[in-house]
């Protein structure tokens, strides 16, 4: 009598935990209950999904097949097939394309063997419409999506329900459609909060639902619902998966806050939580992080080795590897790395993660025209996609371009827009690195106070975030320089002088130092007066004369 009693106590403390999502005592439980007496389908499911939810897949994948052949042989089908999906969806998710896609198929098969109208038919859909999406088939995506949403409507499941939508608003914002994408999502996870949705599939959830915001460079609304999935997280103290990649997140968001020594321990924590599972892809996004604080903070041998391992766990260490070795002054290196990966980038949101980087290498490189195109191609992109993070990058971008051909009026008017949005945004380094440039145009513009104001500003910023690479290029920027030059001239006015000498016209020059022609004349008229001379041939003469050419 002692003997049956436990099981059964097990088994309703195992029932009970699940129920108060103590994932970690449902499994203890149930597993206990199990190994008396060999539980009953719908306990061996629970089984299932509390293993899944601490970690334990083969334990899940191994009671979800048990329960799937046991409901098989009781003539449920509609039960068959959910633990099959199940144990499907899991082994997917992990990597084992082929067993995983195997227990989807075997679900699909059992359910039309069945010939029964149930709410499983809506589940079986949602692998095929992924694939669809994945293949690029978004018209046919969005129909298998809709179909699962309306079974699922009409059956009042709200997983089904939520991860047809899910989809739905996916392919929405890949077709372009991102007002109404976003709107779909917004509802989904609305339902996802207020707890409608079982745990599987609210993590899920959660987590496609900021890779769509992270996507289309929505950093509001990835910030907002990163929170919302923190406290999802932390409310069930024993979850296991999901929570490395809602640390990831966070570690993002915290860097671009500036929380730097938050957003390395986030990344530090994500790691390890997800290097305890198998085939955790986020493991290298989480690599990547603290490679790119690690270099922010001038810790360039510890970034290279992390790149590296980022790399290894199939994240591309780009666009931080190539602006690392520009860091370590290896200009080559870093050019060519962002030309390669820009080459190999297609799609015009992927393209915007590296284009701003490609713009500072290519100008410290001297490519002005190539620095140019991919300001221009930036901008292109912001203004589809209406983000002010983006637009704070272009603007950015093209004023450091036009500050560098020299239109410091109309630079400076770019650059001060996006320290406003940088503030906006409250992105403190960004801030800071644009306020930098603003200096440096109000120098141009005679504005000594301005460029004084601006650069202490940007100074107090890199010392409170301990951004040691931006410190040095500031101190490099604010030194005083010493011309050597014959007659007074600056650096520019020799280079402009060489090619007068090369008897090139104003439009030629322009061309070649890609700034315009009134500026051109600009210089010239400064060249003229420090040379005292009046001519183009008195100027060349000079030139020879002191060896400048």
């Amino acid at each position: 009598m002692t003997d049956r009693a436990e099981p059964r106590g097990a088994l309703a403390r195992g029932r009970a935990s699940f129920a108060g999502r103590g994932w970690a005592e449902a499994y203890e439980h149930l597993s206990a209950a199990d190994s008396e007496a060999p539980l009953d389908p719908p306990d061996l499911e629970l089984l299932g999904c509390a293993a899944y939810l601490v970690g334990k897949e083969n334990q899940s994948v191994d009671a979800l097949a048990r329960a799937h052949h046991a409901l098989l042989g009781s003539g449920d089908a509609p039960g068959a097939a959910r633990c099959a999906f199940l144990a499907g969806l899991q082994l997917i998710g992990r990597g084992e394309q082929a067993q995983g896609g195997g227990w989807v198929a075997r679900a699909r098969r059992v359910l039309e063997d069945g010939g029964q109208d149930c709410v499983e038919r809506g589940c079986v859909l949602i692998p095929e419409a992924l694939r669809l999406l994945g293949a690029g088939d978004l018209v046919a995506a969005h129909a298998t999506f809709e179909e699962a949403g309306e079974i699922g409507r009409r059956f009042a499941d709200a997983d089904v329900t939520a991860l047809a939508r899910l989809g739905q608003g996916q392919v929405l914002v890949r077709s372009g459609e991102i007002a109404r994408g976003i709107s779909l999502l917004d509802e989904v996870m609305v339902g996802v909060t207020a707890g409608e949705v079982s745990p599987i599939f609210a993590g899920i959830i959660y987590c496609a639902v900021l890779e769509v915001c992270h996507d289309i460079y929505d950093l509001r609304r990835a910030q907002e619902w990163t929170a919302a999935f923190t406290r999802w997280c932390e409310s069930q103290p024993d979850l296991v998966p999901y929570r490395g990649q809602c640390l990831v997140r966070r570690a993002e968001i915290m860097r671009f806050h500036g929380a730097w020594p938050d957003a390395l321990e986030a990344a530090e924590q994500a790691h390890e939580r997800l290097s305890r599972l198998p085939g955790q892809g986020a493991v290298g996004a989480a690599l990547y992080q603290q490679a790119e604080l690690h270099r922010l903070r001038g810790e360039l041998a510890l970034a290279e080795n992390t790149y590296r391992r980022a790399g290894e766990a199939g994240r591309k260490p780009q666009p931080g590897l190539a602006q690392l070795r520009m860091a370590q002054g290896n200009m080559a290196a870093a050019e060519a790395a962002i030309r390669g990966v820009l080459d190999e980038t297609r799609h015009p949101r992927a393209r915007a993660r590296v284009l701003p980087a490609c713009v500072e290498i290519l100008l410290a490189a001297g490519d002005r025209a190539g620095a140019r195109r991919a300001a221009d191609e930036l901008a292109e992109i912001a203004e589809r996609l209406d983000a002010p993070l983006l637009e704070a990058l272009s603007a950015q971008a093209s004023g450091a371009i036009l500050l560098v051909e020299e239109e410091h009026g109309a630079a400076l008017g770019l650059l001060r827009r996006a320290c406003g949005l940088w503030r906006e945004l409250d992105a403190p380094y960004e801030a800071a690195r644009t306020r930098v440039l603003v200096g440096l145009a109000c120098r141009a513009l005679a504005d000594a106070d301005g460029a004084a104001i601006e650069l202490a500003a940007a100074r107090r910023a890199f010392e409170r975030l301990g951004a040691a690479v931006d410190l040095r290029r500031l101190d490099d920027l604010t030194a005083v320089p010493r011309s050597e030059a014959p007659g007074g001239l600056t650096a520019r006015e020799v280079e402009v002088l060489r090619l007068v000498a090369t008897g090139k016209t104003n439009r030629a020059l322009a061309a070649d130092l890609c700034i315009s022609e009134k500026t051109v004349a600009r210089h010239l008229s400064n060249i003229f007066t420090k040379l005292g001379v009046s001519s183009r041939s008195a100027a060349t003469a000079f030139a020879y004369e002191h060896g400048l050419v």
